[in-house]
């Protein structure tokens, strides 16, 4: 494996690092993007829409994009390599994430032109911010229980059921979302795709407010909703398919690095005291931090080996599913460790002479559990990694 890169990359990424030297507004650079991904008030939202919008105008949203479509045909190094910079300048996620990463590639892949041309500009522009309406009460790892129906009309689909941790749906425009058109069909079978307007007569958004009081999820209720035919995406009763292509991205964009805060954790540790001395000074401290660090660099060279079989035009491995269970449950290895650290001050929320930043570490001790859960459980991910690649039994 060649670690090295040309100087052209190099030189690509200075532009991209000057750029947001230059660019990046310092009132939208947030410490950690785990902590602070969906937009705490629509002021906030509005700011980095417009910064996704100031992007899109230099050609820096989502660079691997085909330029028919918006995107600057990038190829993976110099993806990785914009990733890199963008997370090192601590820009936040972008607000159109979910359609950009998710339903973007989903609809260049599955859709027809006409959704093409229709929505692929003004998902990179940001002037429609996109949710997933998959999860519901009773199908959330279970996916194709979904209960969420679509009866077919001819011109259109009258849509009715509910969707539950549907992120940033207080801010989306549009949804994408799986619907039973075929109640009689097998379970994987007559489900469809479809893309909806958020403003149809009949959606009601209602928050779902996070034990450490942050509004990041919703419930979607859908009451004799008109989705027009053209926004089915490939064929009726096919969308598992479909379904499938967006959580490959979804997977894929999940189990990232953990670097920055593990970098977090040893300036806590030189910060906070225990026993009157700071913790950094405790040997099981700076014993636990380095095998965090060593957890997360192993997944680095896991996503570097993943890169090397896409550069080579090799089918995707195991690392998707290993990269997803991993990064989650070192995310979670992570807040136990700050939790320990800290003791009751873990659970303040609100900045203190002794600890400046309690509401950090509060939000990430009580909200780590949720990332074991998001884009696949690690339960599933434990299937997935045994029958496919173990090849155990079911």
């Amino acid at each position: 494996m060649d670690f090295s890169y040309t100087p052209e990359q190099e030189a690509f990424r200075m532009e991209i690092r000057r750029w947001l030297a230059d660019n990046l507004p310092p009132d939208l650079r947030i410490d950690d993007p785990v902590d602070d991904w969906v937009p705490g008030n629509r002021e906030i939202f509005e700011k980095r829409r417009a910064w996704q919008a100031k992007m899109y105008a230099a050609g820096w949203v989502e660079i691997g994009w085909p330029k028919e479509f918006g995107g600057r045909g990038a190829g993976l190094i110099e993806q990785v390599i914009f990733n890199e910079e963008y997370g090192r300048s601590r820009a936040p996620i972008l607000p159109g994430y979910s359609g950009i990463s998710m339903c973007g590639p989903t609809i260049a892949q599955a859709g027809n032109d006409e959704q093409r041309r229709r929505f692929l500009k003004r998902i990179l522009t940001g002037e429609d911010i996109w949710c997933q309406g998959y999860s519901e009460p009773c199908a959330g790892s279970d996916l194709a229980a979904i209960q969420t129906r679509a009866g077919d009309r001819g011109d259109y689909f009258v849509l009715n059921g509910q969707k539950i941790w549907t992120s940033a749906a207080q801010f989306a425009d549009w949804m994408y979302l799986l619907a039973r058109t075929d109640a009689n069909a097998p379970r994987h079978l007559g489900i469809s795709y479809f893309l909806l307007d958020m403003k149809s007569k009949g959606v009601a958004v209602r928050p779902l407010v996070t034990a450490a009081g942050h509004h990041h999820f919703n419930q979607v209720f859908f009451e004799d909703v008109e989705v027009p035919r053209e926004n089915l995406v490939g064929r009726k009763n096919e969308g598992w398919k479909a379904a499938m292509t967006t959580l490959s991205y979804e997977r894929g964009a999940t189990g990232g690095g953990y670097d920055s805060q593990i970098h977090g954790l040893v300036n806590l540790a030189h910060r906070h005291q225990i026993d009157a001395r700071p913790a950094w000074q405790q040997e099981w401290v700076r014993q636990r931090i380095a095998q965090l660090a060593i957890e997360s660099k192993a997944a680095k060279y896991t996503r570097l080996r993943s890169l090397t079989r896409q550069l080579k035009g090799q089918q995707p491995g195991p690392e998707g599913s290993i990269l997803k269970l991993s990064g989650s449950e070192l995310g979670l290895r992570i807040a136990f460790l700050a939790s320990e650290m800290l003791g009751p001050y873990a659970q303040m929320a609100q900045p203190m002479r002794a600890l400046e930043d309690a509401p950090r570490w509060q939000n990430r001790v009580i909200n780590s559990r949720q990332y074991t859960i998001a884009g696949g459980t690690s339960e599933i991910q434990r299937n997935i990694i045994g029958e496919r690649t173990l090849k155990l039994p079911k």
